[in-house]
């Protein structure tokens, strides 16, 4: 006979996380595919910050809050357009929840 628990009292993270060349400036990336890419360069004292913002990214992507495509982020339905944004800016609603929850 089996025994499963519905919630587990811990949490699993099985996020696969890279750590890659990056254009300059920029630290992470949380993917559609829910990996995560750390610029190769990063501080390795930053890397753990770095993470922790990443996936909040993931989350909003697990419970369909944030998408995106190569022209445009998608927030709770919503359109933005990636040429008229500075992506990354602390006041993006998607970046603004991870900016808060990671520190």
């Amino acid at each position: 006979m089996a025994f499963k628990l519905n919630n587990p009292p811990y949490k699993i993270d099985n996020t696969p996380i890279y750590h890659v060349d990056m254009e300059d400036g920029v630290m992470g990336k949380a993917n559609n595919n829910l990996t995560i890419i750390i610029n190769k360069d990063v501080d390795p004292s930053k890397t753990q910050e770095v993470i922790d913002h990443e996936m909040v990214h993931i989350d909003q992507m697990k419970r369909g809050d944030l998408d995106y495509d190569d022209k445009n982020v998608y927030w709770k339905g919503k359109k933005y357009s990636r040429a008229q944004m500075q992506e990354g800016a602390k006041n993006l609603p998607w970046e603004a929840e991870a900016y808060k929850k990671s520190k």
